[in-house]
């Protein structure tokens, strides 16, 4: 069989070989960008809601010569870490050609969405976080807390680091851990209040109920807003959301699931609120941060196009280093 054909099956281990995080934020960047140029499909999320959790299909196609879909199912369990020992997010990618629709690759989907995630905020942070920005602080000690952290670190010159959570023992954890990996200085907090120091705040947990309110956010400040990637989920009160200037990754999908959804069913803004996309940021069609004094905001509710981007360049680098397993598809 050519090196090439049958179905290649990548594993956890091996999607976190073949990725490094930079590759995941050329990736993300150049999807957004090719969405802007119309060389990308990117329908809204479908999702099913279950007692304990849910499942999301996202899906997305990249166009041209060597034009990829990707469709991503995920199930979404918070209790999982405590109650059954699994990770919160599990799920897989499946990739296929965009040109004939040969099933090219399936592959685990955790690094990706980890990853994938962090790399828009990076993105984000880039043009709505102040150059001079040097103190952040994540609200959530999950996966998605150490990953956020190291996505502002690679937008800004970060000098300090808060970690808070609502679960005290795991914002330790994760300073200790972020401590050595960022080599600055990283503490846990007891109290949310203490985002008031800070120029940059992530909001990345499974809360149902937004949590952070206008007078813990000073002027000039930077949030993005990860959590809320279902229509349960809320980390941002409505009155915040309309004194911040917003960037969202998709306005539909925002509004649907996104801290947006609760902005709009709240009546504190409108769809018309939101200043752009990140694609519009990036390309420049819209400007990012206008002023030193403004609270900027980017709802990050997760797209399919950041998927199929990423999924891509894996399958791309997996096929050079022959890395995988190959299935025959009759």
């Amino acid at each position: 069989m050519p090196a090439n054909e049958g179905l290649l099956i990548l594993s956890r281990a091996d999607v976190a070989r073949l990725m490094d995080y930079a590759g995941y934020v050329d990736a993300v960047e150049a999807a957004f960008l090719a969405a802007m140029d119309g060389q990308a499909v990117a329908p809204p999320a479908a999702a099913i809601h279950l007692p304990e959790g849910s499942f999301h299909a996202k899906g997305a196609a990249l166009l041209g010569d060597a034009g990829t879909v990707a469709i991503k199912l995920n199930g979404n369990f918070p209790g999982n870490p405590i109650s059954n020992g699994l990770p919160t997010v599990q799920g897989v990618i499946y990739l296929a050609d965009a040109r004939n629709g040969r099933p090219l690759a399936v592959m685990d989907s955790i690094e990706v969405t980890i990853n994938r995630t962090g790399a828009a905020t990076t993105l984000a942070a880039r043009h709505l976080a102040r150059p001079e920005a040097k103190v952040a602080t994540i609200c959530g000690a999950g996966v998605q807390g150490r990953i956020q952290a190291r996505a502002i670190a690679a937008a800004l010159a970060l000098q300090r680091l808060s970690i808070w959570d609502i679960r005290p023992d795991a914002a330790v954890r994760l300073a200790h851990q972020l401590s050595r990996e960022l080599q600055i200085d990283v503490h846990a907090s007891e109290k949310l209040a203490t985002t008031l120091e800070s120029d940059v705040i992530v909001t990345c947990t499974s809360a149902r109920q937004a949590f952070l309110t206008p007078e813990l956010v000073r002027p000039g400040t930077f949030i993005a807003a990860v959590g809320a990637d279902n229509s349960d989920k809320q980390e941002i009160d409505p009155s915040l959301y309309a004194a911040s200037l917003v960037v969202v990754d998709s306005l539909e999908q925002a509004a649907e699931i996104g801290d947006l959804h609760h902005a709009l069913v709240a009546g504190a803004v409108s769809l018309g609120h939101v200043h752009a996309t990140l694609g519009e940021v990036l390309t420049g069609r819209r400007a990012g941060r206008g002023s030193a004094e403004a609270i900027t905001l980017f709802d990050s509710t997760g797209m399919g196009l950041q998927d199929v981007a990423a999924a891509a360049e894996i399958y791309r680098r997996a096929c050079a280093a022959d890395v995988g397993t190959r299935l025959v598809v009759n």
